[in-house]
């Protein structure tokens, strides 16, 4: 972890989650269960957004939310779910970038002054 920014790798996040699932002796979840609880995530993100971006406000006695932490419970569950399957999610999204760019380079209209591609 770079201790100024606060920042961590992926690397780093499947540790964490990886020490703080070891601490109990359930462990982790089957991966069923664990599909189960990233569709249960993204419901709560979507109702987030809708709250937050959308024409849906939230009731008075409804306590704020957040679609940053939305966002945080999904990579932790993401997170345990690649641990669990022995994914390496750094090898994982780099193959999914190089699948997005190899199908998609040509589908949208380019910008004048893209951002350099790493």
């Amino acid at each position: 972890m770079d201790e100024a920014s606060g920042e961590l790798t992926v690397a780093e996040v499947q540790r964490a989650v990886d020490r703080w699932i070891g601490r109990f002796a359930e462990g982790y979840f089957p991966p069923l269960a664990m599909v189960a609880r990233l569709a249960e995530e993204v419901g709560e993100l979507a109702r987030e957004v809708n709250h937050t971006y959308g024409p849906k406000p939230k009731k008075p006695d409804e306590p704020p939310g957040s679609v940053a932490e939305e966002l945080g419970d999904l990579l932790f569950v993401v997170a345990s779910m690649a641990n669990a399957l022995d994914i390496d999610l750094t090898q994982a999204f780099l193959r999914a970038m190089q699948k997005f760019h190899d199908r998609d380079s040509e589908r949208w209209t380019p910008r004048t002054n893209p951002p350099e591609l790493d």
